[in-house]
């Protein structure tokens, strides 16, 4: 709330939430009681605050644009120009399953289109959250800033100064610190292409270490999270139970495209993708 454009909020808010959301933060009231409580209080700090610096955002906002364009860049450049990447994608992801099993309200594509344009967002984000990659959370936000030429030290006042920066920052932090690229070999070993899977894979994983490293460097951090304890902890608590749900996913999805038609393994896979959403808090 506070990240919000000056006049945004004038002490008021109105916000949509639906779905798992109102349960997870509403179903017990002392949990609805904290939420309402970081509500208001984000209302109140952000309609208090004062006025902002016209010439610190505007030389903050320039660098945002070129860092928006960047990353935009090394993003289509994955998605649209990597050859084979939309094979990549529906072998190394449950996108298939998750199109046929038909737990959402719409189908995953707008029309029988394979294409990445047909796609919708929410199948999109769920199958890369799936596969543990995470992806359209932080993908492109290191190449942004090496080829931006962004200056070190700003982006640190930008992180120290701009709540907006700071939010980018801690939303690309909490999703890198639930990726895990290891789990998301082996989902690549699903692709039966495997030259094709190195490939891509290891442009990902490169992709991985230089945000995770850019974003170390401009935080200050040694770690992930590491200005976050309460987050980390919670995250370290729920993987152990999150990671043998990917494993199993893997292997069942190994033996249905293998051609086993066993309704176990259909139900096997919809309880891991239950599972595996539900520990992650980000399925899309």
């Amino acid at each position: 709330v506070v990240a919000q454009p000056r006049g945004t909020v004038q002490g008021r808010i109105r916000v949509t939430e639906q779905g798992e959301v109102i349960a997870n933060k509403y179903g017990d009231p002392d949990i609805a009681r904290r939420n309402l409580e970081a509500l208001t209080c984000g209302v109140l700090l952000s309609s208090l605050r004062p006025e902002g610096d016209d010439a610190f955002g505007a030389r903050h906002g320039a660098t945002m644009g070129r860092l928006s364009d960047a990353s935009m860049q090394a993003y289509r450049a994955l998605v649209y120009e990597t050859e084979g990447f939309v094979d990549y994608f529906r072998a190394a992801t449950p996108i298939a399953e998750i199109a046929d099993l038909k737990i959402g309200s719409r189908p995953a594509s707008r029309t029988a289109s394979s294409r990445i344009e047909d796609l919708r967002a929410i199948p999109w984000v769920f199958s890369w959250s799936q596969s543990r990659i995470m992806l359209p959370g932080w993908f492109g936000f290191g190449s942004a800033v090496r080829d931006a030429g962004a200056d070190l030290d700003e982006l640190r006042a930008m992180a120290r100064d701009w709540p907006f920066f700071t939010t980018l920052l801690q939303n690309m932090e909490m999703v890198m610190a639930k990726a895990d690229m290891t789990i998301a070999r082996r989902y690549a070993a699903l692709v039966p292409d495997q030259a094709l899977a190195a490939r891509i894979h290891g442009a990902l994983q490169a992709e991985y270490d230089l945000t995770r490293q850019t974003l170390l460097d401009i935080t200050g951090q040694d770690e992930l999270l590491a200005r976050q304890p309460g987050l980390d902890r919670l995250i370290r608590l729920r993987m152990p139970y999150v990671e043998p749900l990917n494993h199993v996913q893997i292997e069942l999805i190994r033996r249905r495209r293998a051609g086993d038609d066993d309704p176990r393994v259909r139900a096997g896979i919809l309880l891991a993708i239950n599972g595996i959403a539900a520990g992650l808090r980000n399925s899309g």
